[in-house]
């Protein structure tokens, strides 16, 4: 929902990530545009399960507040699980009794010092999140949402073969438990049921220079979200500042062999963020732009459009070119009414058209000028351009 890094631009948003599972929302950062955001994109805030914040730069916590309140005159009563480095419930406290808000719903904190190796911050029934320190210049988190490996399909010709037929024996069996038939006939759990189906998987690694962690975090991931703030060329501003460049979000991609790398937090500099997503995927390969407002699947053959967007965001220039892509009216075309039919050319016009020799001469295809070639003869530097990719056409992933 956010992809700037530091300060917000003109199309750019301060950080915030929402993974949406099973129709619950939880939210990696919340940057001041946090709340909005959630809106256009057609996410409910009603959702929110729970909130994990990486770090305290102001950026990454600025939403947190707003979004309390608006959710406290929506009348919430679930409780919110908010997870940060110590000192995150002095803050959200402070700043409620400051602003006189009872909330109606209540708030759980899990508060993480710093000197910490790997932590569970959220424990439930189906999945679980880690936590390890990253390499920043102050105190920061990463994550890792991992799902629990779901029970294997059961076999159901040769359950009904063994008379089994109602739903709790399916549970018990499904639970790995051994089932006892009437005629006393042991069934085992594993003749019937299959393997284990992995869980699904996403970490989120934000505001730190290469290290150790971030791979340990992102083992084996479906969906890697790693910041990419700063090109290779200004790998030393990157080591000053405590984040990565594109190149490390590639290497931790590799070593960690996750499925998917998605780079964002970008730095204002950057106009055309393709010149980043280009040295990314030079080291690894699929490696994707982190868009604002588009969803990003862990099997699109199933969940495309079940997060339907509710505002698309135009760049500055969109505006110019569609109206110069426009093909312009005459005047007299909307008031008249007539029709107009194309010129025919005269004998003489098609005359010039071939040579001597009667034949048609062909158009020469337009010559390409390489960037040399548009800059000869002007003090002007070659302008430079991204390439762009096969799914910038697409709406969504």
């Amino acid at each position: 929902m956010g992809v700037a890094s530091a300060t917000p631009t003109a199309v750019r948003h301060l950080p915030s990530v929402a993974l949406w599972r099973e129709g619950d929302v939880h939210l990696f950062d919340c940057g001041e545009n946090a709340q909005m955001r959630m809106l256009q994109a057609g996410l409910k805030r009603s959702k929110i399960e729970n909130i994990f914040i990486s770090h305290f730069d102001v950026d990454h916590f600025s939403g947190l507040i707003g979004l309390l309140s608006t959710l406290q005159l929506q009348r919430r009563e679930k409780e919110l699980t908010i997870v940060g480095p110590k000192g995150i419930k002095k803050f959200v406290e402070w700043n409620l009794n400051f602003a006189n808000i009872d909330l109606n719903f209540d708030l759980t904190f899990v508060e993480v010092k710093e000197d910490f190796e790997s932590q569970k911050v959220v424990d439930e029934e189906e999945y679980y999140v880690e936590a390890r320190p990253l390499n920043h210049t102050s105190f920061c988190m990463g994550f890792r949402f991992q799902e629990k490996d779901k029970p294997g399909k059961v076999d159901a010709e040769k359950a009904k073969s063994l008379g089994i037929t109602e739903d709790e024996q399916f549970k018990a069996l499904k639970a790995g438990e051994d089932l006892e038939l009437e005629d006393g006939t042991i069934v085992k759990s594993y003749d019937i049921v299959g393997h284990p189906r992995p869980g699904d998987s996403f970490a989120y690694i934000t505001d730190t220079k290469y290290c150790p962690n971030a791979v340990k975090l992102a083992m084996n991931t479906n969906i890697l979200y790693h910041e990419a703030t700063f090109s290779e060329s200004l790998a030393e501003k990157a080591a000053e500042t405590g984040h990565s460049t594109s190149g490390d979000a590639a290497r931790v991609a590799n070593e960690a062999q996750t499925k998917l790398l998605v780079i964002g937090h970008f730095s204002a500099r950057y106009t055309n963020p393709f010149v980043l997503l280009r040295e990314a995927r030079a080291k690894f390969f699929p490696a994707w732009l982190a868009t604002e407002l588009r969803p990003i699947y862990t099997n699109p053959s199933q969940e495309k459009g079940i997060v339907q967007q509710k505002v698309f965001i135009k760049e500055v220039d969109d505006k110019k070119s569609s109206s110069s892509n426009k093909p312009k009216r005459r005047k007299s075309d909307k008031s008249s009414g007539k029709r107009f039919r194309k010129r025919k050319s005269s004998p003489e016009r098609r005359s010039r058209s071939r040579d001597d020799s009667g034949e048609r001469r062909r158009k020469r295809p337009e010559r390409r000028n390489s960037d040399n070639d548009d800059n000869r003869g002007s003090s002007r530097a070659p302008k430079h351009i991204t390439p762009r990719t096969p799914f910038d056409n697409f709406d969504r992933f």
